[in-house]
Order: C-alpha cells, then sequence, then structure tokens
C-alpha cells in the first residue's frame, strides 16, 4: 500500500522538492522543516425515514460511483459542524428540512475522487424529518425514493462506507 501523500511531491510550504516520508501518517519537507500529517475530511450522512418507516436512498447522478444507490450526505465546509453539515446536505440534495437529529456511528472510507484517494471519516447521523413535500432530487442526485428497509440490498450502494453503513444499521435495526 502506498504512502497516502504519494501524490505530494513538492512542499505545500516552499514548494521544494525535498518532500518526503517523515512517518506513516506524515511529509517532511527537507528545505524548509515544514511537516504535513494527512488527516482525514469529515464527511456526513443522513439516514431519514419516512411515517411508514422507509429509507430514504439517492441514486447518484456523478462519479465516483455514479447510477449506484447512496444515502443522503457530502463532505462538511470550512467552519461548519458536522450537524450543520448533514442539515446543509440533506437540503441541497433532498429539498428536505432536517427537524431533528442524531449521531448513530461513524466508519472511515477511502473516497476517490479526480484520480485522488481522499481518506474520510464518515459520520451517520439519523434525521427526523416532518415534512416530505418538498422532496425534490437535486444537485448531484439523479433520483430520490423510499424503499422498504426489509429489501434494501447493501451491494447496490456504490461507496464503500455507504455499504457497510447500511450492513451496519441492518444489524442495530434502524
Amino acid at each position: 500500500m502506498q504512502h497516502p501523500l504519494h501524490q505530494f511531491v513538492y512542499c505545500p510550504k516552499c514548494g521544494a522538492k525535498a518532500f518526503v516520508v517523515n512517518n506513516e501518517k506524515s511529509k517532511k519537507c527537507l528545505q524548509c522543516g515544514f511537516v504535513y500529517y494527512f488527516n482525514p475530511f469529515a464527511a456526513v450522512v443522513a439516514v431519514i425515514e419516512n411515517d411508514k418507516g422507509e429509507l430514504l436512498v439517492a441514486r447518484r447522478g456523478k462519479e465516483p460511483a455514479k447510477g449506484t444507490l447512496d444515502l443522503p450526505g457530502g463532505f462538511t465546509d470550512m467552519f461548519e459542524t458536522a450537524e450543520e453539515a448533514v442539515c446543509r446536505e440533506v437540503d441541497e440534495e433532498t429539498g428536505l428540512q432536517v427537524s431533528g437529529l442524531q449521531y448513530l456511528f461513524s466508519i472511515p472510507n477511502i473516497y476517490v475522487y479526480s484520480g485522488f484517494e481522499e481518506h474520510t471519516l464518515d459520520l451517520f447521523f439519523r434525521c427526523k424529518v416532518d415534512d416530505f413535500s418538498g422532496l425534490k432530487a437535486q444537485d448531484d442526485v439523479e433520483e430520490l425514493f423510499f424503499i422498504d428497509k426489509k429489501k434494501v440490498n447493501p451491494a447496490d450502494f456504490g461507496l464503500t462506507s455507504i455499504r457497510k453503513g447500511i450492513e451496519k444499521l441492518q444489524k442495530i435495526a434502524i
């Protein structure tokens, strides 16, 4: 397995090519002494059920994993809490407003975007939605629909962490 910073050749501080592996989590510039630690990006995932207990799923409209199933969510923005991020992402992707939420669990992931491996920590939240009348696939979502939790097949979900999250949710009987 390659070092997570293998694609970083030049020091991001001074631009020197003397940017070498420092340890399993960082690289160091031999020119200016700058040490860069590679930590995961925070991402959020929304677990939303309707009043029938069905799970809201999305079909991905863009790569990676275009056309596969997903749960609403995405990356946190700078200066944003995970709670704010999951509410924003639900609104951006579904048009729905979250009225309450509960943290469930987290799963580490590698999200390949534009050929670059982004290590993420995906935070799963149970999100309460009171009004589904504004439900509309938006942003990078091709389609939204509800599915009976008993019929959810983890293999239909294209992103590894979401697939693992669905498996975990099935074990704890969301």
